[in-house]
């Protein structure tokens, strides 16, 4: 048998030993994604899209309404973006492969504020980068800017962005946003700011872009798509958009790669994207969610966690238990029937746990006081 590429011997598979279903008396705190349905009305805009007939090859980059939907809905983030740069990806990992295959070359490092989502550091390595993980500050888990400048070297080609951010709940202030791109622009760096959470923000200031930063219109590379903000992780839809000449390289990828998205879900896109009082009761939910999850995890003995911001993540220290993450998360599972993620899955992580609250609040109940009555009878 030939060779497989020697990249992928490196390249780890990130929480896929923790994510696996377990069996059904199990609380899972461990799956990334909304507990609810797709709204109505964008599934059948797919299911209208279907009996008319959209079924064959139409427009690479998307179709023009929807990449004009996409614009117009960046624009309310405050991002300027021109509807011919804009591209509609299969996911928003598509289009953070899409990114990095368009900026890195082998050798070339690529800073993470970790830690971090561990596709990103799979992804640096599929192209022969290097992924290089800077510690943030703690407990707030906010950019250290001394430790990011520290770890530039002449070889740092970009820096990952991504806030609301998985796995901390972390929001950047829009005064870091603005100091990261100062720092990009002093190095010469790109930014790839993953924005998939931005709809889901909890502190007193929203999302935030680099783009309108000074220095950083031209290096920003913005990706998103419609996963979590509505419920809509299986349709695989997402975007990116940057400047004119990177993008005409992404169409490039896109045309090589994948075609387009599948036709029929372009119009259910759009609509998507035109909803309010749906997304807005996500929302809600989320940020009631946070609250109860976030009291919960303070009240359980040896563990603490800072106020997550956004997304719908909570990381949380648990050295005070005397375990390590994996022994927690593993003894979790087999002694308190509860599912979690351990932090040493990502550098940088070790010591800590991850925690979805995308869960209904009967399980988020329940599962801190299994959680509780755990840890109540081992310390």
């Amino acid at each position: 048998m030939p060779e497989i590429s020697p990249a992928f011997s490196l390249i780890g598979r990130g929480f896929a030993a923790y994510l696996a279903p377990p069996s059904p008396d199990v609380v899972r705190f461990t799956v990334g994604q909304p507990d609810f349905d797709t709204p109505d009305t964008v599934v059948q805009s797919a299911i209208d899209a279907l009996q008319r007939g959209e079924t064959a090859y139409t427009r690479s980059q998307g179709s023009v309404s929807l990449c004009e939907a996409v614009s117009k809905h960046l624009d309310t983030l405050g991002i300027d973006s021109n509807p011919d740069d804009v591209v509609i990806t299969p996911g928003c990992k598509q289009a953070l492969l899409y990114a990095l295959m368009t900026t890195v070359t082998p050798g070339d490092e690529v800073l993470l504020l970790a830690p971090a989502w561990p596709s990103y550091d799979g992804m640096i390595r599929i192209f022969g980068g290097i992924p290089v993980h800077v510690p943030v500050s703690r407990p707030s888990y906010h950019p250290d800017f001394e430790a990011l400048e520290a770890s530039v070297t002449e070889r740092t080609k970009a820096i990952m962005l991504n806030s609301p951010n998985n796995p901390t709940g972390a929001v950047y202030t829009p005064e870091e946003i603005e100091k990261i791109a100062a720092f990009a622009e002093k190095h010469d760096l790109w930014i790839v700011d993953d924005m998939i959470y931005s709809t889901l923000v909890w502190t007193n200031h929203d999302y935030t872009s680099p783009i309108n930063s000074p220095g950083g219109k031209n290096r920003t590379i913005t990706i998103g798509g419609w996963s979590k903000g509505w419920a809509m992780t299986g349709w695989r839809m997402g975007w990116i958009t940057g400047p004119s000449e990177f993008m005409e390289a992404v169409k490039t990828c896109q045309t090589s790669a994948a075609t387009h998205i599948p036709t029929f879900l372009m119009p259910a896109g759009e609509v998507a994207l035109e909803l309010e009082e749906e997304t807005e009761e996500m929302a809600k939910s989320f940020a009631h969610r946070r609250t109860i999850m976030h009291e919960g995890l303070n009240s359980l003995p040896g563990v603490t966690a800072p106020e997550p911001e956004g997304a719908f993540y909570i990381l949380a220290d648990i050295t005070g238990t005397g375990m390590t993450d994996i022994q927690f998360a593993d003894r979790a599972l087999t002694e308190a029937r509860v599912q979690v993620i351990p932090g040493s899955l990502m550098k940088g992580g070790e010591g800590l746990i991850r925690l979805s609250y995308a869960t209904s609040l009967e399980n988020i109940h329940e599962g801190i006081e299994r959680l509780k009555q755990w840890l109540s009878s081992i310390m």
